[in-house]
């Protein structure tokens, strides 16, 4: 698998801390070269340098490549809505998606944009999202997933965190068009966040998994049945993080 795994080190001590209660257990996969972490109800695969740091700066710089702005010479949170439309991105087509909310149209935290198959549509928050036709980057990203999951991806949901005041409240990818145990994978780019798991009854019953450049996550089993996750806000985080979350989107 070429450029993959290359600054892989030799520590294979999970990152992070799950509780220590029953059903809980994590182990290496040298093959795979990621974590394997059994939870009640559900299975996650961690890979904390799944893509090359070389792959992963380029990635940031294909998803923010534009006709107006030098990407590190901008700050895209003081973008307003109305100026933001004028840019022109290169490869991804950004969009600022809103919820209503006690008849107020209220903006989400972060920039999405979603891309698929022809007719895998995707509706999220009483948001209907019609998929852009795959690019070039984006098939590299999927089949370099696929290669390491036992599942096929039509779909991906990007989200652009632009500072750590862009956020993702807690919530199960749980809609029927995914599926009754949906294999979502995880792929992040950019600056360090936390990604927040907890028991849907037993809050207390949560763990961190810090997903920082060129990690994967891959969530299975009954997962989005018995647990809900999030990315709070982080004060400290002043630059982006792009998560590409691919899923399999059904008739």
């Amino acid at each position: 698998m070429p450029d993959l795994f290359d600054a892989l080190e030799e520590n294979l001590e999970l990152p992070c801390e799950i509780p220590k209660a029953s059903g809980f257990s994590s182990v290496w996969d040298d093959s795979l070269k990621g974590f394997v972490i059994h939870i009640p109800n559900g299975r996650l695969f961690y890979a904390p340098q799944f893509f090359s740091k070389k792959i992963s700066d380029r990635s940031v710089e294909y998803f923010l490549e534009n006709d107006t702005y030098s990407a590190n010479q901008v700050d895209w949170s003081e973008i307003q809505p109305n100026a933001f439309k004028n840019i022109k991105f290169k490869n991804i087509l950004w969009k600022q998606d809103y919820i209503h909310l006690y008849g107020k149209k209220i903006p989400l935290p972060r920039l999405t944009s979603w891309y698929g198959d022809e007719g895998k549509s995707y509706k999220y928050s009483g948001i209907l999202s019609q998929p852009n036709p795959w690019n070039k980057g984006l098939l590299y990203i999927k089949e370099q997933i696929e290669q390491v999951v036992d599942a096929k991806f039509n779909s991906v949901l990007i989200n652009w965190y632009r500072n750590g005041e862009d956020y993702l409240n807690w919530h199960t990818d749980d809609e029927p068009e995914l599926g009754k145990n949906p294999t979502i994978a995880s792929v992040n780019f950019g600056e360090t966040r936390d990604f927040l798991v907890r028991h849907k009854d037993d809050h207390q019953l949560k763990f961190t998994v810090p997903l920082q450049h060129g990690s994967l996550l891959i969530m299975s089993g009954e997962m989005q049945h018995f647990w809900e996750h999030a990315v709070p806000k982080r004060k400290k985080v002043h630059a982006s993080r792009f998560n590409l979350t691919f899923r399999l989107i059904h008739d």
